[in-house]
């Protein structure tokens, strides 16, 4: 009797930054067609996670969306929706808060992350700790191994990402040392952030192998050195289809209305106020700023769409890295709709 892994992904109760659990189980291939419907409900101790006292602490798993597991023979990825024992939406989970059914906006994440050398306690390809290789300059989108490290991990987690069929649109080194970018696209918020967290999932079993840590922190380096971000594009059908410099105009304002900068910045990532300075290509973050082509600018408004008489996307640049992409895409509606 042949047999596929099906290995259930979920976000966990970790504060500030959550962080992923999973668990394989294993089901009977002629019961399994690769669809969602086929992958059973499931149950995990939430005392475990953050997400439940000891006593009553099963938590469900709702499962939402599959994809293939390239890393494993006869493998798929389930991510899901974590919920309480009644079948309500557990506190902790962002996915269940977007607000975006008929799927007009779409989310292009750029995300930033840092490979960190566990044993030196350092970005990966840093001397020892308390030294720093040569400044920032020739790291980004560079060539050469005294300038990149890394990269047997970021195309083995391209591979597997194109064979997964995330829609994975580009790597490429950035601006620190160790530092790496991959973008991932999607019509559809909660698309998009499926997209992500399994993106998400298979660089750390990448980088696993390797004895290499992913490090999602905004700035994991103090000093002149570049924070990671998790930059988020997003269009709906106003935005690409307007026309209208007033449209960008208005959304734009929206955003820098006070509550709702409160609100993005409450989820916009842990500790981003370590990166949200107003220096390496960032807007402070008590401070907010709009234009074209800025990249100090809270939102960008970039060159492409106004070349294409203002039909196109904006990107937010404030999302740290360590940020939920559900709960980003689903604070970007609430703004934009209100």
């Amino acid at each position: 009797m042949k047999r596929v892994k099906l290995e259930y992904v979920w976000l966990d109760g970790s504060v500030p930054t959550q962080k992923m659990r999973s668990k394989t189980k294993i089901v009977d291939a002629a019961k399994f067609k690769g669809k969602v419907k086929d992958c059973p409900m499931w149950s995990y101790d939430g005392s475990s996670t953050n997400q439940a006292e000891g006593n009553s602490s099963d938590m469900l798993l709702k499962p939402v969306r599959v994809f293939k597991d390239p890393s494993r023979n006869d493998g798929y990825l389930v991510i899901n929706e974590v919920l309480n024992a009644d079948g309500t939406p557990h506190a902790t989970n962002g996915r269940a808060t977007i607000d975006d059914d008929d799927n007009d906006f779409w989310f292009g994440f750029e995300q930033e992350y840092v490979f960190w050398d566990i044993e030196m306690n350092n970005p990966l390809g840093f001397p020892a700790a308390g030294y720093y290789p040569a400044p920032q300059g020739p790291y980004y989108c560079s060539v050469g191994a005294e300038y990149i490290v890394g990269r047997d991990i970021v195309e083995e987690h391209m591979d597997l990402c194109i064979e997964a069929e995330i829609n994975i649109e580009g790597v490429n080194a950035e601006v620190m040392k160790g530092q790496w970018e991959y973008q991932v696209f999607a019509k559809g918020a909660k698309e998009a952030g499926d997209q992500v967290w399994a993106a998400r999932y298979l660089l750390e079993k990448v980088a696993e192998k390797y004895g290499v840590r992913v490090n999602l922190d905004p700035k994991p380096v103090k000093g002149d050195w570049n924070g990671s971000g998790m930059h988020a594009n997003f269009s709906n059908k106003a935005l690409r289809t307007s026309g209208k410099k007033e449209v960008y105009d208005t959304i734009c304002k929206k955003f820098g209305a006070k509550k709702r900068i409160q609100e993005a910045i409450a989820v916009y990532g842990a500790n981003n106020e370590t990166r949200l300075t107003g220096q390496h290509e960032t807007q402070a973050i008590d401070k907010f700023s709009y234009g074209v082509s800025d990249r100090g600018a809270s939102i960008r408004i970039p060159i492409a769409t106004v070349e294409n008489n203002w039909k196109g996307w904006l990107e937010d640049r404030r999302p740290a890295s360590n940020a939920d992409p559900y709960k980003v895409a689903a604070s970007i509606i609430r703004t934009v709709k209100g």
